[in-house]
């Protein structure tokens, strides 16, 4: 499969052939849903949590005595009968939900889902993204917040055939000037390549990339 190659004015100088060793698979939408299950799982964070009678403080002493008061009889304000006691029943944060699938299965995932967008043209390539290409003024490279690199971005982004939706950009490397130039636009966000997996890439409808990650995705996932 042939897939064409843009340059950052959005015009075609190209084309690359893609390896069918990654997008040449038949999609299983079994296995893919299996794997963006557990990646979601393994992702999720347990944040609510309840203290039972033996976390809440206070509670020492008994309320009152036994017998002889008339009254029912307790043994700790801390129980969960009494308002400010522990809670019976209440969600615990040591609650596992945590998936093990094997990476082989992961990686097949993985190779559907990147077959499936370049047979949709879901996936447009870039001949090169680097910081220091769309770079115009360099007095803003001594700043913290580029922001003519952000608005330079934007500008490549609108000018390719994916600015009708959501991008995932997979860059070859840890590009800080680029992740941070991204970060402030909207549906976009950077993955290095990698770190690709079916769950991002089913979050995004278009998967923007310079050509130079395909041979990055070879010699990582590809044994």
């Amino acid at each position: 499969m042939k897939v064409p190659v843009y340059n950052q004015k959005g015009k075609e100088e190209g084309s690359v052939l893609l390896p069918k060793e990654i997008f040449g698979f038949k999609v299983n939408h079994n296995l893919i849903h299996q794997v963006a299950l557990s990646q979601m799982a393994n992702r999720r964070r347990v944040i609510a949590h309840t203290k039972d009678r033996s976390e809440v403080r206070g509670g020492g002493k008994k309320p009152w005595r036994q017998k002889g008061t008339g009254r029912a009889r307790h043994g700790s304000i801390r129980s969960p009968l009494w308002r400010g006691g522990g809670v019976t029943f209440g969600p615990r944060k040591e609650k596992v939900f945590k998936q093990v699938i094997p990476r082989k299965i992961r990686r097949k995932a993985l190779f559907m889902v990147l077959s499936e967008k370049a047979k949709n043209n879901l996936l447009v390539l870039l001949g090169s993204l680097e910081a220091r290409d769309i770079q115009r003024d360099k007095e803003l490279e001594k700043g913290k917040v580029n922001l003519g690199l952000t608005k330079n971005l934007f500008e490549i982004l609108r000018n390719l055939p994916c600015k009708d939706g959501s991008v995932l950009l997979a860059l070859p490397k840890n590009d800080k000037k680029i992740i941070l130039a991204a970060r402030n636009i909207p549906k976009l966000k950077t993955i290095q390549a990698k770190d690709l997996n079916a769950l991002d890439l089913l979050s995004f409808k278009y998967l923007l990339m310079p050509k130079e990650v395909i041979k990055v995705v070879k010699e990582h996932f590809l044994d």
